[in-house]
């Protein structure tokens, strides 16, 4: 994990400082909201539905116990007792109240935490695999070149009015659970023997347009990655639409002039750099950010015939390491995915309790490494077997050992009507409603991997263009519907979901998804075929017929 040194501290006290002063003039009312508000989105608070909304970063996702145990005290002395974590890898907190954003601040501040540009037009932050470091499959951990990216694009004087928000992924695994290509710049790190590299896509994102990003570079080495993702920011930044919000992002640049002539712009833009122009990361600052991110001492102890043991005599624990645990790279160890999403939860919440608890779990038994997940749930990368046992029991304990990761109920949901003053329809319930259909752990594993994601507007919170199922609210007359997208996917194989047709009322929605999940069931060749892959070989025309079938 990277350790902010004293320039970094200095920055991030002196901004809390600058916000205070800026809070006290709003509140005084010598500042209007209008002229508050560029300010306050510099800090990451957003004025929702009902009160603000502080949005905390988490670089690339990255927690230890310390960082997550003041995540817990901001929650009970500022808000209402929990957070939420958002698709971001970020946490929300919704019911700060103003005057005390300043002393949250620098609460976190003291554990090297901040809501810069977590909002506004800028780069937002770097997300990553939320198994970095730990994934079997990785040619390296991508997290060091995260900090990179982070430290380079932080403050950055050029980037800081951009015609609209961006946002990097960055993953470094042939399996992408990154969802690369559905941002503005994503980023796959591979060999070339032995030379490291990047492939480099641009032009991703969801919202009122979903575009998959086109492949700019096939290989870009390491040492000139800056450069390179600078000379795409530069054409973006001169050439992007500020006329019109709607057509602000880099997407809709790409897809005007065309993969092939964007990437003809950024080629002369890379090749047009002086030598003084030049960002200058010799392979020692490489190394030295590498080294933050050294795997822990891993115990030797195999801890196998206790694990099977457990499992043996306790279904319940065999059933949630069945569908909760990852494998891991280093013999002995499991990656452990703590489930947000209880049946009839509001997805990616957490109590201060939950998160203190989980802080004393990473601490005590996995080498006090926690991430957050895109998909709105909490990971231990690294845990010994033979201390699974003992965490399950004690997230069980907790409302925390859902066995549901990736599973029908594991859904990804944003905040929603409940919330946003975005939002067209609620979310929440509406994902609460779908998992009480498929609530039976057992059925869950039977039906297999599927991903449902639901959003509660086009600007697509929730993901649900890249949902094997979607589902998106919309408001007809004031009254809330929701549209159901199919084969969608945020993996390697990206695909934008297909609008299956008219919307549905919300008490239709889990009896619609209840068919579709029937038609798969029935049209699938065997349980190992995916609702994904039959949905891909048996066409979308089954699934239509079922969801719009008469209850």
């Amino acid at each position: 994990m990277y350790r902010y040194d004293e320039f970094d501290a200095r920055i991030v006290k002196d901004r809390v400082e600058q916000f205070r002063g800026q809070v006290t003039r709003r509140l005084s009312g010598e500042l209007l909201e209008d002229e508050f508000k560029p300010l306050r989105l510099q800090n990451g608070v957003y004025l929702q539905l009902h009160a603000y909304m502080l949005r905390v970063a988490i670089p690339y996702g990255q927690l230890n116990g310390a960082k997550l145990r003041r995540l817990a005290e901001v929650a009970t002395k500022y808000d209402r007792g929990y957070g939420h974590f958002t698709t971001r890898q970020n946490i929300q907190y919704n019911w700060v109240a103003l005057k005390d954003i300043p002393d949250a601040l620098n609460d976190l501040a003291e554990v090297e935490m901040h809501a810069i540009q977590t909002s506004g037009n800028c780069i937002r932050n770097v997300t990553s695999d939320h198994f970095a470091g730990a994934a079997a499959d990785e040619v390296m951990d991508p997290r060091p070149w995260c900090e990179i990216i982070r430290q380079w694009s932080t403050f950055h004087p050029e980037f800081a009015f951009l015609p609209r928000k961006f946002k990097f992924a960055v993953t470094a695994a042939a399996h992408d659970r990154a969802a690369i290509a559905v941002h503005d710049i994503g980023l796959r790190i591979v060999k070339r023997g032995e030379d490291v590299g990047f492939e480099v896509y641009a032009g991703g994102g969801q919202g009122r347009t979903p575009l998959l990003a086109a492949l700019v570079n096939e290989f870009v080495p390491e040492a000139e990655l800056l450069d390179y993702v600078e000379a795409i920011m530069r054409v973006y930044n001169r050439y992007g639409r500020r006329d019109n919000k709607y057509k602000a992002r880099i997407k809709i640049l790409v897809q005007e002039l065309g993969p092939e002539e964007f990437t003809r712009q950024v080629e002369a833009e890379y090749a047009a750099q002086r030598r003084h122009e030049k960002i200058d990361l010799p392979q020692a600052e490489i190394d030295r950010i590498h080294a933050y991110f050294a795997p822990p001492a891993y115990d030797a102890e195999d801890g196998t015939e206790a694990f099977e043991a457990a499992k043996a005599a306790e279904p319940d624990f065999a059933q949630w390491a069945e569908v909760n645990l990852h494998p891991h790279k280093q013999a002995g160890h499991a990656s452990v995915t703590v489930s947000l999403k209880p049946i009839g939860g509001a997805a990616g919440d957490a109590t201060d309790r939950q998160m203190a608890l989980v802080a004393d779990l990473a601490e005590r038994y996995a080498y006090d490494d926690i991430r957050v997940s895109h998909a709105q749930n909490l990971v231990l990368p690294h845990v010994p077997v033979k201390h699974l046992y003992a965490i399950w029991q004690a997230l069980d304990a907790a409302g925390l050992a859902t066995p549901n990761e990736s599973l029908i109920t594991d859904l990804i949901v944003c905040p929603g009507l409940d919330y946003c003053n975005l939002a067209n329809a609620r979310s929440i319930p509406i994902g609460q409603a779908v998992q009480e259909v498929f609530a039976d752990p057992k059925y869950q594993r039977e039906i297999g991997r599927l991903h449902i994601n639901i959003s509660g507007c086009i600007n697509a919170c929730g993901h649900h263009h890249v949902g094997h199922i979607g589902i998106l609210g919309v408001d007809r007359k004031g009254e809330e519907f929701y549209q159901i997208s199919l084969g969608g996917r945020a993996d390697e194989k990206a695909a934008i979901g297909a609008i299956a047709g008219p919307a549905l009322k919300g008490e239709d929605v889990p009896g619609a998804v209840k068919r579709i999940v029937d038609t798969y069931m029935a049209l699938r060749t065997s349980p190992d075929e995916l609702f994904i892959d039959t949905l891909e070989r048996a066409g979308a025309e089954p699934f239509k017929e079922a969801l719009y079938a008469a209850a």
